[in-house]
């Protein structure tokens, strides 16, 4: 799965899923532009990219702002020359009940999860109709798939990326570009680490693998679909998730 010559732009960067995404792109070869709103440690993510022979940038975007997307997104461009590949990763969660959701939470969490991936990928859609060539991966979730108490407005959010993803298959796949989610199930990651012991177990019976995904898990899914080895597949939801969701 070689990506040299590709140049990936990952979305929600300086931490957790995103952060892993963006070493594992640059471990194969591309170069790796990488936003977050958390400059300290993005700029320690290029530095270990850089590090080991790797190229890399960042650039600090708040996803919720459609300015700061264009003002990120047209700097990348214009150092790297085009974006190839592009990761739409950033995500939050504003957990309720959906009888005592306040507005702003379900607006807020749309927004980020979203709103931005559809913002994103306009950007990137010119450079990548005009080289007929492009890989779309948006980061989803098993509860856009299944659903989930108290997460009316994430699992919302990831359902709707799976639609969107399918859209942007059918629009753009007769000028090579693919369009694919990747859905993890349940992750190490610093949005999981906070949970109760006793939540990680009730979940870990529902895992036929037996165990909790790592950050890698993901991000060797997204590393394949970003490849020309994933060329025939677009329109796809491909399940991280230990078979916790099967079908």
């Amino acid at each position: 799965m070689n990506l040299s010559g590709r140049v990936a732009f990952v979305t929600g960067a300086s931490q957790g899923i995103g952060y892993g995404c963006a070493r594992k792109l640059a471990e194969a070869g591309a170069t790796v532009a990488v936003a977050a709103r958390n400059q300290p440690k993005l700029e320690e993510l290029v530095a270990q990219i850089t590090a080991t022979g790797g190229q890399s940038a960042w650039f600090v975007m708040d996803v919720g702002e459609e300015e700061q997307i264009k003002t990120a997104f047209k700097a990348a461009i214009a150092q790297f020359g085009k974006i190839d590949i592009l990761v739409n990763n950033a995500g939050i969660t504003r957990d309720q009940l959906v009888m005592r959701m306040k507005r702003t939470d379900w607006d807020s969490v749309l927004n980020t999860n979203l709103t931005s991936a559809y913002l994103c990928t306009q950007q990137v859609m010119s450079s990548m109709l005009k080289q007929r060539w492009g890989r779309i991966i948006n980061i989803t979730s098993i509860f856009g798939q299944m659903g989930q108490a108290g997460q009316a407005n994430y699992a919302a959010s990831k359902a709707g990326l799976i639609g969107l993803t399918m859209a942007i298959a059918r629009e753009v796949g007769s000028r090579g570009i693919t369009s694919n989610a990747v859905a993890p199930g349940f992750i190490e990651t610093a949005m999981t680490e906070g949970l109760s012991d006793d939540l990680k177990q009730s979940a870990l019976k529902m895992i036929p693998l037996a165990r909790i995904g790592t950050v890698d898990d993901v991000a060797n899914a997204v590393r394949f679909l970003a490849s020309e080895e994933a060329s025939y597949i677009t329109g796809h939801v491909l399940s991280v998730n230990g078979g916790m969701l099967m079908g």
